[in-house]
């Protein structure tokens, strides 16, 4: 969870303990500062130079800001791109790699290939280090569906079942 992700939270838990006229009236205060804010960064923004800028966006408080007020230099797709860039690596080295579908409404869909695509074990990792990376990079991400993810099946104890299948056994020449 980012600073942001805290502060925003911490600022619906004590909305949430105004009512009425009061809450109302919080509320309006919380989207005033933001403004307020938001168009301070705004001007930071607008005389910053590019590489100034781009450092600034690697720094996650920052970039959680610059996103928030939709000043970030590079857009979503720019953004999630360069996460799934990062994790392509890892995927690789278990013959795999993942394809960027689109995204819509805060929705980010991508697909599994090669031979993540389909295996329980290595698809829920791949899932995992994907969020990761992707949320690190664009938390106005509000979800990532990764088709290809098969979800483990689970026996007594929560403990994943294993697959079973028939076994070729060479019969014996002789009776042992």
């Amino acid at each position: 969870m980012t600073d942001v992700d805290r502060v925003g939270e911490r600022i619906e838990q004590l909305l949430g303990g105004f009512s009425g006229a009061d809450a109302e009236l919080a509320e309006e205060l919380v989207h005033t500062l933001l403004e307020f804010y938001g168009a301070g960064l705004a001007r930071i923004v607008a005389v910053a130079d590019r590489p100034l800028l781009d450092r600034l966006a690697e720094d996650d408080l920052v970039r959680g800001l610059l996103v928030l007020h939709d000043l970030h230099p590079k857009s979503t797709h720019e953004r999630v791109t360069e996460a799934l860039d990062k994790v392509r690596p890892y995927l690789g080295s278990h013959a795999g790699d993942v394809e960027f579908v689109g995204i819509e409404d805060g929705v980010l869909r991508l697909r599994l290939q090669g031979t993540c695509d389909g295996c329980p074990s290595s698809t829920v990792t791949a899932k995992y280090a994907i969020e990761r990376v992707v949320r690190e990079a664009a938390p106005e991400i509000s979800d990532v569906v990764v088709d290809g993810v098969v979800a483990e099946e689970t026996g007594p104890g929560g403990r994943p079942l294993l697959p079973l299948e028939a076994l070729e056994c060479p019969v014996p020449a002789e009776p042992v």
